[in-house]
């Protein structure tokens, strides 16, 4: 909070496809550290978000990044997804053809020559870091590097890394898992047994992620001796998010419960039960390796939701929706200000 000159001990977690620079903007101006996805957009399109992020705000910001690596893919596997999906294709008649603009791409030197000029605050990563030529690069900035740790195997290697904090991101959160050391799922933890085992081993300051959505829990999360939280569900429904009409329909009525899934992308995130996990399991392996699974939906989740329907859809949640509201995401944050006492 010190050294970005932060009023609230919160960050807003990057949302891509849910939002855009003005949520982040907002959050800024409340005295938060708002964030800035960039895993789904391209080098020019994420320098047109710091530009409008800067033509409104001078606060510190957070630009997010994927650092996977990109796998191998076989058109036997491909085609077996679609086989899947076949059924789902016939019932709206629809054209089966992938749409690979939907790939999700990992930071990069072309990335950050775009960007290098803009000098960001903060970079935040997730599924692990980037190369190290690139990391350097990133911290020859001046930059404040984060990135997310699913256990304190993975917290440990990125202290050693030399990263300024770690995003303790427990089972609970919603979203895309940021897990790099272990595919096991067995091996996600809720996030305050996580968050206690980080703190306790971790020298560099570390952020509580997942299930946080109340001033109930994001003070016991600094009592449990985490220097700030990050939320991300609790601002789904804000003004100033662009969340879909299908998703918000589902955070405010839905009955589901959430689960992991790997269909929408062929990661584990966890989102709000719908009709194409019912119908595949939420965990299916034939859904192909990340980001591959993605391009054979983007039909689907069209057709789907140009009839009011989140079948297809990934109705990313955390497994705590009640702190959503349909505010300013301003006015959300200084209700929980004020409730911690700042």
């Amino acid at each position: 909070m010190d050294r970005l000159g932060l009023e609230l001990p919160i960050i807003q977690a990057p949302m891509a496809g849910s939002q855009n620079f003005e949520l982040a903007e907002a959050v800024s101006k409340a005295g938060a550290l708002g964030s800035i996805p960039c895993g789904m957009l391209s080098p020019d399109q994420a320098a047109a978000e710091l530009e409008q992020f800067r033509q409104k705000s001078d606060s510190p910001y957070n630009l997010n990044f994927f650092c996977h690596q990109m796998p191998s893919v076989t058109e036997q596997a491909l085609a077996e997804w679609r086989q899947c999906l076949a059924g789902f294709y016939a019932e709206l008649a629809i054209d089966p053809t992938p749409n690979k603009s939907a790939l999700r791409l990992p930071f990069s030197h072309e990335m950050a020559d775009r960007i290098e000029p803009y000098r960001p605050p903060v970079m935040s990563f997730h599924f692990g870091l980037p190369e190290m030529t690139l990391l350097n690069r990133v911290k020859a900035w001046g930059s404040i590097i984060i990135s997310s740790a699913t256990t304190l195997e993975e917290a440990l290697w990125l202290e050693a890394q030399g990263v300024d904090a770690v995003i303790a991101q427990g089972v609970e959160a919603g979203g895309h898992r940021g897990m790099f050391v272990s595919e096991d799922l067995g091996t996600q933890t809720p996030t305050f047994e996580l968050l206690e085992c980080c703190t306790k081993q971790l020298s560099v300051p570390v952020i509580a992620a997942g299930g946080i959505s109340n001033a109930a829990g994001i003070k016991r999360a600094l009592d449990m001796g985490a220097e700030a939280v990050q939320l991300g569900t609790i601002f789904l429904l804000c003004d100033e998010s662009k969340t879909s009409a299908v998703h918000r329909q589902a955070l405010k009525t839905s009955q589901s419960s959430t689960a992991m899934t790997n269909l929408f992308s062929g990661r584990p995130a966890r989102g709000i039960r719908n009709r194409l996990m019912q119908s595949l399991g939420d965990l299916n392996p034939k859904a192909p390796a990340f980001p591959y699974a993605t391009p054979d939906l983007v039909a689907l989740r069209q057709a789907a939701e140009s009839k009011g329907l989140g079948d297809f859809s990934p109705l990313w949640s955390g497994t705590d929706r009640s702190g959503c509201q349909e505010i300013s995401a301003i006015a959300l944050l200084d209700d929980l200000g004020k409730a911690l006492g700042y």
